[in-house]
């Protein structure tokens, strides 16, 4: 493996696990990465790069922000999350990875890319639960900016700091399964 392919699988996990807080987000800095040759795609990807692209995962990603501050809307949008962001993270994965098999890169995307995010999307949707069990919905514009947040730092720092994006994402890890834990033992 080279040092460019450990890279791309960086990157590729990074923006995974931002795919996790907010599907459109990562998809979006991935486009303008593309559009302006700060980032080259895997081949069959290189559209993502085009005007089209960046203007759609642009109008997407700010309906999907202020999707997350309507009441309602924002458990609507939890609720289909996680798949998406399952989705969405495999194709972040395909598209960023490098110099792989084809049988290599879709089973590294749909574990890592997709199980990253998943497991991100799925924290984040118990997060918000709770914030709307515990405060009657009016903490959920908070949790929304924070995971926003989180998102575009995550994009931001994978896109030009990979390998911090990766331990960010343990760190992540580490506080999923914190929280995954309190959460089995209050169900016990």
């Amino acid at each position: 493996m080279t040092t460019d392919t450990i890279i791309s699988i960086f990157l590729g996990i990074g923006l995974s696990a931002s795919v996790g807080f907010r599907v459109f987000v990562p998809l979006f800095a991935l486009s303008l990465a593309a559009h302006f040759n700060l980032w080259e795609l895997n081949d069959s990807w290189q559209w993502i790069g085009s005007l089209t692209a960046v203007i759609t995962l642009g109008v997407a990603t700010v309906v999907e922000i202020f999707g997350y501050y309507i009441p309602y809307i924002d458990n609507l949008l939890d609720s289909i999350a996680i798949p998406l962001a399952t989705i969405a993270g495999t194709a972040v994965m395909v598209s960023t990875v490098a110099d792989l098999s084809p049988a290599i890169t879709w089973a590294l995307a749909i574990i890592a890319g997709g199980g990253t995010a998943a497991a991100v999307a799925g924290s984040s949707g118990v997060t918000r639960l709770a914030s709307t069990t515990t405060t009657g919905g009016f903490g959920n514009p908070i949790v929304s900016t924070l995971e926003t947040g989180s998102s575009i730092i995550m994009s931001i720092v994978s896109l030009f700091i990979p390998v911090l994006a990766f331990i960010f994402v343990l760190v992540i890890f580490y506080f999923v399964f914190k929280i995954f834990k309190k959460f089995k033992r209050s169900k016990t």
